[in-house]
């Protein structure tokens, strides 16, 4: 690999613990025992930095995940390995970077938001369901959450249990958790405190 893909995959790790804010050209610099002007060199600012980070993660991503092609099974199967085996070191790179950014503007977040519609959009096509494919998505990023800060690898099999669950489910068939006019608890959530005193 030369040096600007060291620098990139060192950045993505960094990132996926740190957050791409905690990528900083020092820090790669010492990490990799370059000078601060080389690393520099390859960017110029931390901006570009930080979108080529973005976009190094996305390739690893593609390759682990996306690339052997399959049914919505096969690739969510293949996206809870690539969390579990930590191809990078914090769970999946975004998962954290997207929260991170998730209220900024700029052009990080336009990266983030654009790998997150095509992510969305492959699951969409695979399921034929834009519901579908927000529930996938949103159990992905609960198992890596989940097994990063509880370091419990169980979350990846319930997971698994779930989304079987959900793709057997016939399209229509989802119950609805609450409606304004229920009395279950949380169509009552926004009256409680929380976390309770």
């Amino acid at each position: 690999m030369d040096s600007r893909g060291s620098i990139l995959l060192r950045a993505a790790e960094i990132a996926s613990v740190d957050g791409l804010e905690g990528v900083t050209i020092g820090r790669l610099a010492v990490e990799l025992g370059m000078s601060k002007s080389g690393v520099f060199s390859h960017f110029g600012a931390k901006e570009e930095l930080q979108l080529s980070t973005v976009h190094k993660a996305a390739e690893i991503f593609a390759r682990e995940v996306v690339a052997a092609g399959g049914s919505l099974l096969d690739l969510s199967e293949r996206w809870l390995d690539y969390s579990k085996r930590r191809v990078f070191p914090g769970g999946c790179f975004f998962v954290v970077t997207r929260s991170e950014f998730a209220a900024r503007q700029g052009r990080v977040r336009d990266a983030l938001v654009l790998f997150t519609l095509r992510w969305t959009s492959l699951l969409e096509r695979l399921c034929g369901d834009a519901q579908m494919a927000f529930e996938v998505d949103a159990l992905l990023t609960a198992a890596d959450r989940f097994a990063v800060l509880y370091d419990d690898a169980s979350a990846y099999e319930r997971v698994r249990l779930a989304l079987r669950a959900r793709i057997a489910m016939p399209t229509g068939m989802e119950r609805s958790v609450a409606t304004p006019n229920d009395n279950s608890i949380a169509s009552h959530a926004s009256s409680t405190i929380w976390p309770p005193m």
